[in-house]
């Protein structure tokens, strides 16, 4: 897939084409010199582009992803795997958060089906008033 256009290389990521500009703006990837009108980009753009994908879709910030993307370079994994188990950490929380959301609704769910008179349990929970 060598000599792809920006809109093969998106294609080829599962993402648009005004992403890998973000990306590229972002300083995240590179822009490649052209040889004509046409930018073409390589195995190693798709390599990085999904890279900072799958980095993005773990909970990293883009300013971890350049940090990330900078640890490859110099290989510091003892800084690469502090900054996972950082994530990680947050990732508990958030799944701690998400599933305290998840039971309180199920009961509010449970208490609006089982209810035949007054207001839903699930919308007086709801409205701040």
């Amino acid at each position: 897939m060598s000599g792809m256009t920006i809109g093969r290389l998106a294609e080829a990521a599962n993402v648009g084409v005004e992403t890998v500009r973000f990306y590229q703006r972002r300083g995240l990837l590179s822009v490649p010199s052209s040889a004509g009108a046409v930018r073409r980009y390589d195995e190693e753009d798709l390599r990085r582009l999904r890279f900072i994908r799958r980095a993005a879709m773990a909970g990293f910030t883009l300013a971890d992803i350049a940090e990330l993307i900078r640890l490859d370079a110099t290989e510091d994994r003892p800084r690469a795997a502090a900054m996972a188990a950082e994530r990680l950490a947050a990732l508990d929380v958030k799944i701690a958060e998400l599933e305290a959301s998840r039971a309180a609704l199920a009961r509010l769910s449970t208490a609006c089906g089982m209810g035949e008179q007054g207001p839903c349990p699930i919308l007086e929970a709801f409205d701040p008033d």
